[in-house]
């Protein structure tokens, strides 16, 4: 018999020591299994991280490296990289059952137990010592490290209970309440945001990652635990709250250093693939190309942002938060009009200020600013940047005499005209609203050509976006939406109350 032919539902008919000898079962150490599995999924092309996007020339050849190299790895990068869901991953590259002893702590192999009682049931019982079969779904252990992990935690303690109730001496081994790690042995253990690890606790790591001991209070044990340790880190905590200590940082292998996607086009899958909107009623909402850019571009803007602390870092959950709150924006919309369909609107950003007020830390001179505001600036600094990507400079051609586009409606906003975008207002009020506005919707088809009928006033209004933020136009935020009048006549307007929306100080 053959063990590595044998289906799962073959291995689980297997239930004793004796059974799975016959069956030709030889111990394997995790990262001999994750280095094997992992050269099976590259020779037959298969995709070893489903669903990480972005990462297909950079990290992910690193991390398969590192496990071809059976190394130890540590993930550095800002928050929202996906570290912890590629750690989480790497379960997919272990055998989908493994052997242990029934009853053992330590998950101990059959062939290769290390736990006292796990030697003395097989010296009891031999052959017919019972197995139990181990997923590969349970053999991952997460632990976020806090200031308030102890090496108890971690490693293990005496239990007095223990040696109380078993009529044990302290001098026992079996006294000994086993931690985290030693009860992680086969697994992949995952130790997040490694920097808030106090460093005394950092230590104790020492000798499970190099030598293959532990100690714990006075016994000196000798477990070669077989773990497949991933660290991950944010590098701002190198300087703020922490530091992995320089012992601890020699003995992790690889580290391997992550970054956000580096187009808009990347962001936009993983926005795509995250975004929760089960039982939203897509059918009915229509979100043109253009704003699933936006909303990527208002992250990039926040990353290179002089408010927005850089090394902090600006998480692809907020594209993800920003992007549910607009379709929700929408279907606020739709029912409260009680329409059959609806397309999203510039002004429905509005609706994902809350979504990005929580996901950037700002600096001081950002704090001073508010976080409401800084991130109303961030949504036009977005509009501004993806506006010369479908309409004609309005800087560049107001220095042309002639054949500059955008001449009508800035004169009609001139003449004193104003016009008001609300975010509920229906279809039909929307509609009406921007096509009052002379030579705006001959500026949208003379320029973006194929323009779908329905996406027309969409890119009407972001035309007057732009206008406003190319300083052509004055736009002020209202409680409700936005208003668009005439830049110099702005200027006599003293209230001022978009500011003031976003006061936190006043809150």
């Amino acid at each position: 018999m053959e063990y590595n032919k044998l289906t799962a539902k073959e291995l689980l008919k297997i239930k004793t020591l004796g059974e799975l000898k016959a069956a030709g079962y030889e111990p394997k150490s995790i990262k001999e299994e994750l280095r094997q599995n992992l050269i099976s999924k590259i020779q037959k092309g298969e995709n070893v991280f489903e669903g990480i996007w972005g990462y297909e020339d950079t990290v992910i050849p690193d991390i398969e490296r590192a496990i071809l190299s059976r190394h130890n790895i540590n993930l550095l990068g800002l928050r929202g990289q996906a570290k912890t869901r590629i750690a989480r991953m790497m379960t997919f590259l272990l055998d989908e059952f493994v052997p242990v002893i029934e009853g053992s702590e330590l998950n101990d192999d059959p062939l290769a137990p290390l736990s006292a009682s796990s030697l003395a049931l097989i010296e009891a019982k031999g052959d017919h010592t019972p197995i139990k079969w181990w997923h590969r779904a349970d053999r991952y252990t997460e632990k976020l490290a806090t200031p308030d992990v102890s090496v108890a935690d971690l490693i293990g303690d005496v239990d007095p209970i223990k040696a109380a109730t078993m009529k044990l001496s302290y001098n026992d081994e079996r006294v000994i309440h086993y931690g985290l790690v030693p009860r992680s042995h086969r697994s992949i253990f995952v130790i997040n945001e490694l920097p808030d690890l106090q460093a005394r606790i950092q230590v104790a790591l020492f000798n499970i990652l190099q030598e293959g001991d532990i100690q714990i209070r006075g016994f000196k044990l000798r477990l070669p635990l077989d773990i497949q340790f991933v660290f991950t880190a944010n590098p701002e905590d190198y300087t703020n709250r922490g530091s992995i200590v320089t012992p601890l940082k020699d003995r992790i292998e690889s580290q391997i250093i992550t970054h956000y996607p580096k187009t808009i086009e990347i962001g936009k899958q993983i926005t795509a693939q995250e975004a929760k909107l089960d039982g939203k009623p897509l059918d009915k909402i229509h979100v043109p190309e253009l704003m699933k850019d936006l909303i990527e571009q208002i992250a990039i803007e926040a990353r290179h942002s002089e408010y927005v602390d850089e090394k902090s870092g600006v998480s692809a959950r907020l594209t993800i938060s920003a992007y549910e709150n607009l379709i929700s924006a929408a279907e606020r919309r739709l029912y409260k009009n009680k329409e059959e369909n609806t397309v999203v609107r510039i002004s429905d950003l509005i609706g994902v200020i809350p979504a990005i007020t929580g996901k950037v830390e700002l600096v001081y001179e950002g704090e001073q600013e508010g976080a409401g505001l800084v991130a109303y600036n961030l949504i036009g600094k977005a509009i501004r940047t993806l506006f010369v990507d479908y309409f004609p400079s309005p800087e560049q051609k107001k220095k042309d005499k002639e054949g500059n586009p955008y001449v009508l409606p800035l004169s009609w906003f001139g003449e004193g005209n104003s016009l008001d975008v609300l975010a509920s207002q229906s279809d039909k009020e929307y509609k009406s609203e921007l096509h009052q506005v002379p030579g705006l919707e001959d500026i949208i088809t003379a320029t973006i050509k194929g323009l779908p009928e329905k996406e027309k006033e969409f890119f009407m209004e972001f035309a007057l976006h732009g206008l406003a933020e190319y300083s052509q136009l004055s736009k002020k935020l209202l409680d409700t939406g936005m208003q668009f009048k005439d830049l110099f006549s702005s200027m006599f307007d003293m209230g001022a109350p978009d500011e003031d929306d976003f006061d936190e100080d006043d809150n």
